[in-house]
C-alpha cells in the first residue's frame, strides 16, 4: 500500500522559490567540470549552480551524461578537470574526515532504488545510521520507522524485502533511506521512472511536500515532463557536453536550441498540453 497522496500534481506557484540568483545561497557550485571514459569525453566545461531550498530538474538526452554528472558530484566517478563546491567547500581538497562530514549532509536515491535485496526495508533504511551514527538498535528502529512514515509507507512495509514491494514502494523506501541522516540536499536519479502517471504525480507531490516541510534542496535528474513542469523551480538542460541553459520553464520554452525546442515544444509535449486542456 502506498501513500494516499496519489493525486494528480498541480502547479504550486505560491511555493516556487525566488529566481533572483543575486539573493540566493548557492549550496552546490560546479565549474569547468570535465568527465570522460577512455577517449570518450562525456562532460566538458560544465558549469552549474544549485540554490538552497530549490528543486532543480536536470534534463538531457539519453546518454548525454545526466547521471554521470550526479555521480561525479558524489565522488563516484572521477573528474578530469573542474571543481565542485558543496556548502562552500571544494570537495577535491577535503580530508577524509571532512569529506565524510559532507557526505552525511546529503542523501541519494539511485536509479531503480538500489535497495539491498537481502535486507528488509527497515534494515536498508538503517544502513546509513549504522555507518555514521552511534545509536542503539532500538533508537535506530524508531528513526527508521519515522522516515518510512514520512515517505508515506505503512508500518507493515518495514519488514518486507524489496522483492515484495511494488515499484512505487521501492522508490519510497529508497527515499526513506536517503533521508536517514536528515540531509540538507537529496539527489534523485530518475525518481518517477517506471511509475504510472498517478504514482509519478504522487511522488512529485511527496518531493514537494518534503522540500517544504524539511527545508530540503533537491537535485533531480529526470526526463519526466510532468515533473519538470509541476515540481521543479528551475531546470538545467544538458547538451553538447555542458549545461546549455538553466532557469524556470518559461525561459527554456524560448531558448533557441534544436534539442531544447524539440523536447519542450515537440509532439509529445504538445500532446500532453492538449490532454490537460481537455481535462
Amino acid at each position: 500500500m502506498e501513500s494516499d497522496a496519489a493525486t494528480v500534481a498541480k502547479p504550486r506557484s505560491e511555493s516556487r522559490v525566488d529566481h533572483d540568483a543575486s539573493r540566493r545561497d548557492v549550496v552546490l557550485r560546479a565549474r569547468g567540470v570535465k568527465v570522460g571514459f577512455g577517449r570518450k569525453i562525456i562532460l566538458e566545461n560544465l558549469d552549474l549552480n544549485v540554490f538552497r531550498g530549490e528543486i532543480l530538474g536536470f534534463v538531457g538526452g539519453s546518454g548525454t551524461g545526466k547521471s554521470v554528472l550526479m555521480r561525479a558530484i558524489l565522488g563516484l566517478v572521477p573528474m578530469r578537470a573542474g571543481t565542485v563546491e558543496v556548502f562552500g567547500a571544494d570537495l577535491a581538497g577535503l580530508s577524509r574526515e571532512d569529506r565524510n562530514a559532507i557526505d552525511q549532509r546529503w542523501g541519494v536515491l539511485f536509479q531503480h532504488g538500489a535497495l539491498f535485496s537481502s535486507l528488509t526495508v527497515i534494515q536498508n533504511v538503517k544502513l546509513p545510521m549504522r555507518e555514521h551514527l552511534h545509536l542503539n538498535d532500538g533508537l535506530m528502529n524508531e528513526l527508521a520507522l519515522l522516515k518510512l512514515s514520512l515517505v508515506g509507507l505503512p508500518r507493515d512495509a518495514a519488514d518486507k524485502f524489496p522483492s515484495e514491494l511494488s515499484g512505487g514502494m521501492i522508490k519510497r523506501a529508497s527515499l526513506a533511506r536517503a533521508l536517514a541522516l536528515d540531509p540538507e540536499i537529496v539527489f534523485l536519479d530518475e525518481p518517477t521512472s517506471g511509475l504510472d502517471p498517478i504514482g509519478a504525480a504522487a511522488f512529485d507531490n511527496l518531493i514537494m511536500k518534503l522540500r517544504d516541510t524539511l527545508g530540503l534542496t533537491v537535485y533531480m535528474v529526470t526526463h519526466d515532463l510532468d515533473s519538470l513542469s509541476t515540481a521543479c523551480d528551475r531546470i538545467a538542460v544538458l547538451g553538447d557536453r555542458k549545461v546549455l541553459v538553466e532557469g524556470p520553464l518559461e525561459k527554456l520554452l524560448n531558448y533557441q536550441h534544436p534539442w531544447v525546442q524539440s523536447y519542450f515544444r515537440g509532439e509529445r509535449s504538445i500532446r500532453q498540453t492538449v490532454i490537460e486542456d481537455m481535462g
